[in-house]
């Protein structure tokens, strides 16, 4: 490919990415409207709410499409620096959906419960973490000279260690942001967030306060669908915009060697 093909391809990459937008008939279909009983509802929701239908709160689907937009952006900025994002989510029918999107660009997960200090002591995590290295490694001297008792009870120490660190065994620093799915069940996290610092994006239904983390998507949190469709077009965006990374690298290169 030569330098002018790398140039259009860089160009057509970047306007896909920053031009396409979910659009309001795909939030629909995806349920990401219903909100919850209007008994249950945070004041603090108010400006996401479009009206209520049959005691329940609908939510104002243009909103939801301009903060996910505010979200892309700074998602964009913060990968652009090279930053990593600790995605959150332990509700049962949301965890394979956040594993995936992590996975799909590259970033940290927690899917099962949240271990208090995972951020405000990571010091004491990195430990646990380096102990389940160990354990993984079944040539370790740990191993060496024991009985079958505690071969066995080191083996159910290594599956409790692998299942809790399950998304974050790599993290050797803590994340630059966090992506929380329901920030009311994922409280503990959003508030050691908040301790430290770190910015937080969410999806936040109407039964939550929105103010509580830095940058609210307001939809409904209880929905695979719905929770899947926003991290798809959000981790996709992520995608591409690493893709043009290595584009634009190669189209420097291409650019120095043809004026050579």
């Amino acid at each position: 490919m030569d330098s002018l093909e790398l140039v259009r391809n860089f160009n057509f990459q970047k306007d896909r990415y920053m031009n396409k937008k979910i659009t309001v008939e795909e939030l629909l279909e995806s349920g990401a409207h219903f909100g919850h009983p209007t008994s249950r509802w945070d004041p603090n929701f108010l400006p996401y709410i479009a009206t209520k239908k049959n005691g329940i709160h609908i939510i104002n689907l243009n909103e939801t499409i301009n903060c996910i937009e505010k979200v892309k952006i700074e998602l964009l900025k913060l990968v652009q620096s090279n930053g990593n994002v600790l995605f959150v989510g332990t509700k049962n029918q949301v965890k394979d959906v956040v594993s995936d999107a992590a996975d799909k660009c590259g970033m940290f997960y927690i899917i099962e419960r949240w271990l208090g200090g995972i951020l405000t002591n990571f010091a004491t995590i990195k430990k646990s973490i380096k102990r389940l290295e160990k354990l993984e490694k079944e040539s370790s001297a740990i191993y060496k000279n024991l009985t079958k008792k505690e071969r066995s009870q080191l083996e159910r120490e290594r599956i409790k260690l692998s299942d809790l660190h399950r998304g974050i065994k790599d993290m050797k620093y803590l994340p630059d942001a966090l992506f929380v799915v329901d920030i009311k069940n994922e409280k503990i996290a959003v508030d050691e967030a908040k301790i430290l610092g770190i910015p937080v994006f969410g999806i936040v239904d109407s039964n939550t306060n929105p103010k509580l983390i830095d940058y609210p998507i307001p939809a409904n949190d209880d929905s695979i669908k719905t929770v899947k469709l926003i991290l798809n077009y959000l981790v996709e965006s992520i995608n591409v915009n690493n893709s043009e990374s290595v584009d634009s690298k190669q189209k420097d290169s291409s650019i120095e060697e043809s004026s050579e």
